[in-house]
């Protein structure tokens, strides 16, 4: 065979070759096609349905006529919705912040603590992380006995010690409930929030701290000046996570307190009120629209909040 005849013959070739690339490369995709179904199916489409069923009055399970936005007018206007929603959003403001004060400092320092020089840091880091293997309704159960007023192991413990005057009826008491919730979420979830921490923390380079250390810098100002700012992605992706978290949190309080966010009302959230609004019966036969409208407006609160936080974050990280 001549180099002309062998020219021609790859010359030929490439087409094919080229075809079978293109097709390997498609094919590649229909490996997520499971889970984009999966996806559409139990993510997607639910959106889209409560927003359409938000716009229409039901009877029961039956669908309407179209009302527009008369559902959520009357979820912001009339009463007892509007109280109920004001009083339940105002809880997963405290939630939030509550989760941010205890969850992330904590985990924050357990993250240096574990960054640094220490023996048995991968020891630690599995007893920290252990919590978040147990389930939310495991944990709920466990601690609404843990705090149970009459046989509980908190209070048995501070009676041992001689504090009894401490003991109280840690989820009975409106005061103290939805803080008692707060401290047991953020021992569930800190140990995840310290592995993202560390994962920044190791990100930095240790050139820096030594070219700080040369210019003088002290801990607490290697701390505020280079340590924090340099961590502000891990920073930012635990804040909106914990934002979300707060937000959406229902199975928690449900497993300790119930649907009804006891005692009167003093733990319950959006997520716990929409379920009693959806499936409570509790509007006078509507509440699949009104459940609808609630949903949609969680929604939008979380989105637009989130979009806002990622963007005043990447900001700041370009400052820095």
């Amino acid at each position: 065979m001549t180099a002309i005849d062998r020219a021609k013959e790859l010359d030929a070739l490439k087409p094919k070759a080229a075809k079978k690339k293109r097709f390997t490369k498609h094919l590649v995709h229909l490996f997520l096609l499971p889970s984009l179904l999966f996806y559409v199916g139990f993510m997607v489409y639910p959106i889209f349905q409560a927003l359409l069923n938000s716009f229409f009055s039901w009877k029961g399970l039956v669908r309407g006529d179209f009302i527009g936005l008369q559902n959520f007018i009357r979820l912001f206007t009339e009463s007892p919705f509007k109280e109920t929603f004001s009083r339940a959003l105002g809880h997963n403001v405290i939630y939030f912040v509550g989760t941010m004060v205890f969850k992330l400092v904590i985990a924050f320092a357990l993250a240096m603590m574990i960054n640094s020089k220490i023996k048995g840091k991968e020891l630690f880091k599995a007893l920290f992380f252990l919590p978040k293997l147990l389930s939310v309704i495991v944990v709920g159960y466990l601690f609404s006995l843990i705090l149970n007023p009459s046989y509980g192991a908190l209070n048995q413990i501070l009676t041992v010690i001689g504090l009894e005057s401490w003991a109280r009826p840690w989820l009975g008491d409106p005061k103290t409930a939805l803080n008692s919730i707060i401290l047991v979420n953020s021992w569930y979830g800190f140990g995840f929030a310290m592995l993202i921490f560390l994962v920044g923390l190791q990100a930095i380079s240790t050139e820096i701290y030594e070219a700080a250390r040369i210019d003088g810098a002290s801990g607490w100002t290697m701390i505020f000046k280079i340590t924090i700012p340099l961590a502000m992605p891990s920073i930012m992706i635990m804040t909106i996570l914990t934002f979300i978290g707060a937000f959406e949190t229902f199975e928690l309080i449900f497993a300790m307190q119930g649907s009804s966010g006891s005692p009167y009302f003093s733990t319950d959230v959006l997520g716990l009120y929409f379920y009693r609004l959806a499936f409570g019966s509790v509007s006078g036969g509507d509440s699949i629209g009104l459940g609808s409208a609630l949903a949609v407006v969680l929604l939008i609160l979380i989105s637009g909040a989130t979009a806002i936080s990622m963007f005043f974050f990447k900001r700041k990280e370009v400052e820095h």
